[in-house]
């Protein structure tokens, strides 16, 4: 599933193509890419067209399309994309053709002949019409934390809130109520660049080994944006169809029985929350147990 990195390449890249048009036609191919909508297919469509799209905004790991009035004002609503495993919205020119997985195609009233369409394989993702709260969110997502690379982030709680949780660090950092954005890939790279094992106690970490964590977690997350995400096959592409390269970077994930970028140890995998953990056994120590 995208994590951080991931939606905020689309997210720029809707902002480039789409921030400003005027939606002039809705047509929903699959209801399913709809149903987090309530109301259904036909009252997504009413809904939004006449509507202008403002600059999509971006909370973790979740995406919307603000919507405004001609003259400007919001109309209070956004269009919240849900990506899922396979989720992708593209624009492509109006007369290329039809992906195979198309499932919601949205044509503006323009003459720039691009059109945005969302395209999902497995349908686990979608898109839905929410009302936002005076802050700009989908009320839907209002829980959810801000993010490390959100300017209001707030460093000097953050030690506090993350010791109190009384879990472990991984369980932690994919907490979305706590800091939202940080998945499983980018859990894992944090950690390893820390020399955090993702069994540790959060109780058990300082104040400034937290900031140190949070540092690593905001550049691992800096540096998938530069190089456009991480893409493991086709199914993550931003909005003109392109994947990112930051796989080719990993540190720990996906790199079980390679030598560790550090000491050499070969890496280790474990099963973890049905996922998968990936560590140095020797750079990131288990942590003791009580007796």
């Amino acid at each position: 599933m995208p994590e951080l990195p991931e939606v905020e390449v689309v997210r720029r890249g809707l902002a480039r193509w789409v921030a400003e048009r005027t939606v002039a036609e809705v047509e929903v191919r699959h209801p399913r890419a709809v149903r987090r909508h309530l109301a259904g297919a036909e009252d997504f469509g009413r809904r939004l067209e006449g509507e202008r799209i403002a600059v999509p905004g971006r909370r973790g790991k979740y995406l919307w399309l603000p919507l405004t009035e001609l003259a400007g004002d919001s109309t209070g609503t956004a269009v919240l994309a849900h990506l899922g495993m396979s989720g992708q919205l593209l624009v492509q020119p109006e007369d290329a053709p039809d992906e195979k997985h198309l499932r919601v195609r949205i044509r503006f009233a323009d003459s720039t002949d691009t059109e945005l369409r969302f395209v999902d394989q497995r349908t686990f993702g979608g898109l839905s019409l929410h009302d936002t709260t005076p802050d700009g969110l989908p009320d839907v997502i209002a829980h959810i934390a801000r993010d490390p690379l959100d300017p209001l982030f707030d460093d000097e709680a953050f030690p506090t809130a993350l010791r109190r949780r009384r879990t472990t660090i991984k369980r932690a950092l994919l907490d979305q109520s706590l800091i939202s954005g940080v998945g499983n890939i980018y859990a894992d790279e944090a950690l390893w660049r820390a020399r955090l094992h993702y069994e540790r106690p959060t109780a058990t970490l300082t104040r400034p080994r937290t900031a140190e964590l949070l540092g690593h977690v905001r550049d691992v997350m800096n540096a998938a944006l530069a190089v456009g995400g991480t893409s493991f096959d086709s199914l993550y592409v931003n909005v003109n169809g392109e994947s990112g390269y930051f796989d080719r970077s990993l540190d720990a994930y996906g790199r079980e029985g390679l030598p560790c970028r550090r000491c050499g140890t070969p890496m280790r995998r474990r099963p973890w929350m049905n996922r998968s953990s990936y560590y140095c056994p020797h750079c990131q120590r288990p942590p003791r147990t009580t007796p």
